[in-house]
């Protein structure tokens, strides 16, 4: 399996866990659990879409950091994408399990954004 191909899953399984999970009624997720479930699953997905792109040795573990700078080279749309999909899926669901099912359906709208950006960029390789 490819690594877009991987991070496409990572995106389906998050938006099956809401789905499945989630218990949304009225606009919000019921189960604070699975929200953070499902936004960290998909935030890992756009990390492996973008490892395969970005493909850079280094020591350690990478931070939003690391691939700002480097998004900020490539594409600022991009970039702006990036940070809205650390805020959302990273802090708001991964961290604090934000219910409201707006926030979990953008940050799903940038992760496949960035997915798809990816994908176009290792074709024209």
């Amino acid at each position: 399996m490819n690594t877009v191909q991987e991070a496409k899953r990572y995106l389906d399984n998050a938006r099956q866990i809401l789905r499945e999970k989630g218990l949304k009624e009225n606009g919000y997720y019921q189960d604070r659990k699975y929200v953070r479930m499902a936004g960290n699953t998909v935030y890992n997905g756009i990390l492996v879409a973008l490892d395969s792109l970005l493909e850079e040795k280094t020591k350690g573990r990478k931070d939003a950091t690391w691939y700002k700078a480097r998004l900020a080279r490539l594409d600022k749309n991009i970039l702006n994408s990036f940070v809205s999909a650390y805020d959302t899926l990273h802090l708001a669901l991964g961290y604090d399990g934000n219910l409201n099912a707006k926030v979990a359906t953008a940050g799903l709208e940038n992760a496949e954004n960035i997915i798809n950006w990816v994908e176009q960029r290792i074709g024209r390789a």
